[in-house]
């Protein structure tokens, strides 16, 4: 039996031998827009080569975001970085990423690897392009990318808010206006698409800059053929499509943080809790922060955790202190399950994915090739005993100087528990043949309603309510029962002005019946007007201007009627008190016609006012789209330059039209570029398609691929 065993065993050597030569190599076909097209054997070699175009892209960006998650920028970048390391280090990121890799499973934590391993390897192949300050933070490890994602998908997404709200509490200021993240999403079904199939819109709506930024990529394997985008420095799909299916995310209304307000002991060492004072959880940690001339200095912080958690503010004289309670503890899973929906090849294979909820917010928008669609309102929502979605929800402030605040002296408000997957509310292939989300709650994500709040928890979602936005991108859908793809990619890049149907016939009127030239010169340039905010568009930058000075602030006591949900379409309408509406528009009216020297005044054409420009790119071209507050699908968030004409740091940023028929058809666009590197080609390169409104084809097939190649790479044996 032995002699038998060790004879196969020789037979069996070469045959290993040879298999053990095959080089498990990559192939990276890079398109004309910079996007990576990866050919990958294994996962492994995926993930390794995803990691090395991440860094071909974006590598002097990534390597501050990864500093910053170890909370150490300041050891590279100075001073400048010293409040960033410790807030990273009071919310102990660097801990929490620590933990969820050790919980990974062995497989996971080699694909993490792989991919900082990918990474580091172009930074060391190709230092001469790589900033200097930033280079040594290289070599990354799997444990970065976990550290990353925590800041950006626990903190900056789940609870910037809650972030925002302590640091007003201890400034006693209000913090400065700040964009929120955004998005649309359509998914619609065949009774509702002209050609029977379904189809899908991912937009969403992020920061232009830093962790907002996309990354649109290709993964291809033996099994695999996944088209999408990744928020920068994740080494997975997260809004993406095959020929089977498509999802894309929104920002819900969510509620997964909440902010405690302590009642310290005489010398502050601990707090009130359940009628007795427990001690903080202490620690301290040296910040090192590199000084002009190469010196270096440590910064000694202490860490204060409660039992609700980081402690992120004090008032010693008052004895308060300020702690953050957080969903989400865990961004390795959350990795996973965007991986497996990714993976899957039907929509049962995808809620089974979505059944173990691991992604702490976002809303699904989904849709497949045969014809369902779905709204899964996805969130970690936690078990609440008590309590309305009013008591809960931390996000506006009280007063102008105090964020809203729980007490924090009972264990009866500190959650413990999340509601399950089958809780939450979702809908699936509606009578109307539309789904829709533009971050309001998920009640009017179809028309006639098919959800009903009283069915869930007060504490879910905010009562339903929506804003100019939301009533577009629902205006949109309804009142078009056979919608063709073409269209649906006019309506994506639509720049109609919802606000102008509650507000602008009564500001018309009021402003002409002025005794003020000025206004009566704006009334007629209002009435002249198409309505759009389109690069040519005369009014809209007039427009634009009175609703950031009125409407925003006033806020919807503007309105006459308020919004009724029994008239989604139709209300808010009418002026409150048009003689104030009117003053508005006559203050900014004036301030428009100073700069009638610069090429302005209140007759100027919106896209010579509204500019696309990005970064060093030198493209400067004229903008469509505006901002939240006037209602326009497409978004964009300006601020002003420095010729005071206005720039986007803000909005439409990864697009993905889809129709899943045979072939699936699928245009894409990067509105501001595949890349962040100052040597590349691809910073702002998309500007110009998007300035025209204009959308690529996502390049499926490698015969598609290759004619638009414009270089390929092997990568070494992973």
């Amino acid at each position: 039996m032995l002699r038998r065993f060790l004879l196969l065993l020789l037979c069996l050597l070469p045959s290993l031998s040879l298999q053990a030569q095959v080089p498990y190599t990559a192939e990276i076909l890079w398109d004309e827009w910079g996007v990576p097209h990866i050919f990958a054997p294994t996962e492994l070699t995926l993930f390794y080569s995803y990691g090395w175009a991440q860094a071909t892209n974006h590598a002097d960006v990534l390597l501050r975001l990864y500093a910053e998650a170890r909370g150490e920028a300041a050891l590279y970048g100075g001073e400048a970085y010293l409040e960033s390391d410790k807030q990273v280090r009071q919310l102990g990121i660097p801990a929490e990423g620590n933990a969820n890799f050790e919980g990974m499973s062995r497989e996971w934590q080699e694909y993490l690897d792989a991919f900082a391993e990918g990474f580091s390897d172009y930074v060391v192949q190709n230092s001469n392009l790589i900033d200097d300050v930033w280079e040594p933070v290289a070599p990354i490890r799997g444990v970065d990318i976990l550290r990353l994602g925590t800041k950006n998908l626990r903190y900056a997404f789940t609870a910037g808010r809650g972030l925002r709200a302590a640091q007003q509490w201890a400034d006693g200021t209000l913090p400065p206006a700040e964009p929120e993240n955004g998005s649309n999403a359509w998914a619609i079904a065949p009774s509702r698409s002209a050609s029977g199939n379904a189809m899908l819109v991912a937009n969403p709506h992020q920061p232009w800059v830093d962790a907002g930024l996309w990354m649109e990529a290709h993964f291809i394997m033996p099994d695999l053929n996944l088209y999408g985008a990744t928020i920068i420095g994740g080494p997975v799909i997260s809004i993406g499509f095959t020929e089977h299916h498509g999802w894309t995310h929104t920002v819900n209304t969510h509620d997964g943080w909440d902010i405690y307000e302590l009642t310290l002991s005489e010398d502050g060492s601990s707090y009130l809790y359940d009628g007795e004072f427990l001690p903080f959880e202490t620690s301290e940690e040296i910040i090192r922060v590199k000084n002009d001339d190469g010196t270096f200095d440590d910064v000694s912080i202490t860490i204060k955790r409660s039992v609700h958690g980081a402690v992120l503010a004090e008032r010693p004289d008052e004895g308060k202190a300020l702690a953050l309670r957080v969903v989400g503890n865990n961004t390795g899973s959350a990795i996973e399950q965007w991986w497996e929906m990714g993976k899957a090849k039907n929509l049962s294979e995808f809620e089974a994915a979505l059944s173990n909820i691991r992604i702490p917010m976002f809303t699904i928008m989904y849709a497949d090739n045969a014809g369902n669609i779905l709204h899964v309102f996805n969130e970690l929502i936690p078990v609440r005993e008590s309590g309305d979605w009013a008591f809960w929800n931390n996000t506006t402030p009280v007063d102008s100087s105090q964020p809203a605040l729980l007490p924090g002296d009972t264990s009866e408000l500190v959650w413990t528990e999340y509601h399950p997957y089958e809780d939450l509310p979702k809908v699936l292939n509606p009578e109307s043949g539309w789904l829709q989300n533009a971050n309001e709650a998920p009640w009017t994500t179809t028309l006639p309603l098919a959800l009903d709040p009283a069915d869930y928890p007060a504490y879910f979602a905010p009562p339903p309510f929506v804003w100019p936005r939301p009533q577009t991108s629902m205006r949109l859908l309804y009142e078009d029962d056979s919608i063709t793809y073409e269209e649906l990619i006019d309506y994506k890049f639509s720049s109609f002005m919802e606000l102008t149907n509650a507000v602008l016939d009564d500001l018309i009127a009021a402003a002409s019946a002025s005794d003020n030239d000025t206004a009566q010169k704006a009334a007629d340039i209002l009435a002249a007007w198409d309505r759009h905010a389109d690069k040519d568009s005369v009014g809209a930058a007039l427009f634009t201007a009175w609703a950031l000075d009125y409407i925003q602030r006033i806020g919807f006591a503007a309105f006459a009627v308020q919004w009724d949900i029994a008239d989604p379409l139709n209300t808010p309408r009418g002026l409150a008190d048009p003689d104030g509406a009117v003053q508005s528009l006559i203050n900014v009216a004036t301030q428009l016609e100073l700069l009638r020297a610069l090429g302005g005044g209140m007759d100027v054409k919106y896209g010579d006012a509204f500019r696309l420009r990005y970064r060093d790119s030198g493209v400067d071209l004229p903008a469509s789209g505006g901002f939240d507050v006037v209602g326009t699908f497409s978004v964009l968030t300006f601020v002003q330059d420095n010729d005071l004409r206005f720039y986007p740091v803000h909005g439409d940023s990864f697009i993905a039209v889809l129709e899943f028929g045979t072939p699936l058809q699928a245009k894409v666009l990067l509105t501001y570029g595949n890349a962040t590197q100052p040597s590349s080609p691809h910073v702002g390169d998309q500007l110009a398609l998007f300035s025209d409104q204009q959308l690529r084809d996502a390049l499926m097939t490698r015969d598609a691929i290759e004619m638009h190649m414009n270089r390929s790479e092997t990568l070494p044996s992973y």
